[in-house]
């Protein structure tokens, strides 16, 4: 059902990567900001889990599908995180000149967020058991 708390989690993560993506920067060096959409590889990451996150909402029907969606977004936001980490060890003058921005921290908002909904999932799965459970 649409009406559920999983789905407010699983939107506010869309809104997060996909929409969020395009308004905030990732770092600034230079007075030259990055954001997502000036790097492909980027883009397509955070599109990617803004999607996953749009298809977790509409599977309701599937709690297991719904399950396994949040979990692949989890760990395409961990890969995320992971390429921003690299990026930003491997920059020179990384430590010294970039300012880090607000966008760095979009997959951890988004991390958060997907677990509170896999919780959520998990309890209203673990209520339809019971109700079966009885009849």
């Amino acid at each position: 059902m649409l009406q559920r708390i999983q789905t407010l989690y699983l939107l506010l993560s869309a809104v997060a990567t996909g929409v969020l993506s395009f308004l905030v920067p990732l770092w600034t060096i230079s007075d030259s900001s990055l954001y997502a959409k000036d790097e492909n590889v980027y883009l397509c990451l955070f599109l990617a889990s803004a999607l996953l996150s749009i298809i977790a909402v509409f599977s309701f029907k599937s709690r297991q599908n719904q399950f396994v969606f949040g979990r692949l977004n989890i760990i395409l936001n961990l890969i995320l995180l992971g390429l921003f980490v690299y990026r930003l060890l491997n920059l020179p003058g990384a430590l010294e000149n970039a300012e880090k921005g607000i966008g760095l921290f979009l997959p951890v908002i988004s991390i958060v967020l997907l677990v509170l909904a896999n919780k959520a999932i998990k309890k209203d799965e673990a209520l339809v058991k019971s109700v079966d459970r009885l009849r």
